[in-house]
């Protein structure tokens, strides 16, 4: 892996058999006149005849980037033998999480003079197709337990990365490293979009109040989202045609810290300073088959919320400036609209099908991913962002997350396919955005913002 520029040293990766016993390990290491080891595998026995090196081997690449992150797993890690039949799979698997050990030892090992020129090379490789495809087999090899925690020792690793360029004032981009990683599994009757990103590296799209304090920044930065997208999708084979209808099965948005209590409290503003979600907008849009889509239909019909109106009158009498009595009467009338902290609508422009999801600010109504508190609400100890996650009347979950499931989300919408499609294959793009924003807790600032991620997948369903 060599530097920007040859004349300096470089992270090579060597096999080290001491004393030419039967045992050998890999390191990592820096070849500067006197080599600088940043990494060693455990002793391993090659055998000719079986893989089990080379299982031993992933395996202790995965133990080791697991170690980086802040909550230890207390689940052994064990890759299925199955993948002995396919050596490119196991091979795969191998490079890639060799280039993800790789990546971490780089961020938290190097010496500096290395460590920039070395992460523009690894992130490119992780930045392509295969990589990313790689991954995702990956994670449905660790098994959902250990995804959690793989992942976040990678977005801690990333938070890190990103605090040190800024930190440094380098223009150099992380855009190219899709920080954001999802996938997509499609099986009979359910489509499901997992994915994960640093709050660090979602776009800015709102910031008011100047910049927030050191600590508060802190704390706002080592957190992670992570999203779970789970449609119901059903095919009913009608007269004239065939109907796709899809509906809510289960939409979770969390935002989960990457460091421990412990450390957020020492060098940050607290573990309840951070972003909770505000909206969430997802576009369902058959991918292929498009021309023998009939129609599309919503089964929600835009708000039309109730309003109590009730009249207060009033009568008020003074005395007016001597030689004149005066008695004033004045009358007032309240309105009063009972309306839910979240909103869901409903909409369509072509064969596409969106769902939003908006959190409303339950003293002014107005939509919070796009607004801000007033400086007043902000010192008020009772407003309802305030102890927001301890709250009775807090619209998240007391982690701080949000779930619409199928209890009073599970509106379907439906499309009407041409019957003469039956049998075949089609793909559906999920495209969605989701925003996290931050209104103080327990920290006094006027510091808010609202960040946005956008992630695209592809399903597939068959029509029969």
């Amino acid at each position: 892996m060599p530097s920007s520029s040859s004349s300096q040293p470089s992270l090579k990766l060597s096999i080290n058999n001491p004393n030419h016993n039967s045992y050998v390990s890999l390191s990592i290491f820096a070849d500067y006149n006197l080599p600088v080891f940043l990494w060693t595998s455990k002793k391993i026995l090659p055998d000719d005849n079986d893989n089990d090196a080379l299982y031993t081997l992933v395996a202790n690449f995965i133990e080791d980037v697991l170690k980086y992150c802040p909550n230890k797993s207390p689940f052994p890690v064990k890759i299925p033998r199955t993948y002995s039949e396919n050596d490119n799979l196991i091979k795969d698997i191998f490079n890639f999480s060799f280039l993800s050990l790789t990546f971490i030892i780089c961020i938290y090992e190097a010496p500096t003079d290395l460590r920039g020129s070395c992460l523009d090379t690894l992130k490119d490789n992780f930045a392509c197709p295969k990589s990313r495809g790689v991954s995702k087999l990956l994670m449905r090899v660790l098994g959902s337990n250990i995804e959690e925690q793989w992942v976040r020792s990678i977005n801690l690793a990333i938070t890190n990365w990103i605090t040190e360029i800024d930190r440094a004032a380098n223009s150099v981009s992380l855009r190219t490293l899709s920080p954001l990683f999802s996938y997509s599994v499609s099986t009979f009757g359910l489509w499901k979009v997992q994915l994960y990103c640093p709050v660090m590296a979602m776009n800015v799209d709102k910031c008011n109040g100047g910049s927030a304090d050191d600590r508060l920044l802190f704390s706002l930065n080592y957190h992670q989202l992570e999203g779970v997208i789970q449609l119901n999708y059903r095919v009913v084979v009608q007269e004239k045609w065939i109907e796709v209808m899809v509906n809510t099965d289960n939409i979770r948005c969390d935002v989960i810290k990457l460091l421990t209590d412990t450390l957020l409290q020492e060098r940050g503003a607290g573990t309840s300073e951070k972003h909770f979600p505000s909206r969430i907008s997802l576009q369902i849009t058959p991918a292929t088959l498009q021309a023998n889509v009939i129609s599309i239909s919503v089964s929600k019909s835009s708000e039309n919320p109730p309003r109590e109106i009730g009249l207060e009158k009033g009568v008020e009498a003074s005395f007016q400036p001597p030689n004149a009595v005066g008695l004033h009467f004045s009358a007032g009338e309240t309105v009063t609209t009972s309306l839910k902290p979240w909103k869901f609508e409903q909409s369509v422009y072509g064969n596409t099908a969106i769902l939003n999801w908006f959190l409303h600010d339950s003293v002014d109504g107005r939509e919070v991913f796009s607004s801000k508190p007033s400086k007043l609400a902000m010192l008020h100890p009772k407003a309802w962002f305030k102890n927001r996650y301890s709250s009775a009347q807090r619209p998240f979950t007391r982690q701080g997350g949000v779930i619409f499931a199928g209890d009073e989300y599970g509106e379907r919408v439906s499309w009407k396919v041409d019957k003469g499609c039956m049998g075949r294959s089609m793909e559906w793009e999920i495209k969605g955005w989701i925003w996290l924003t931050y209104w103080p807790n327990k920290h006094r600032t006027f510091y808010t913002e609202s960040r946005r991620l956008e992630f695209r997948e592809v399903v597939c369903l068959t029509l029969v």
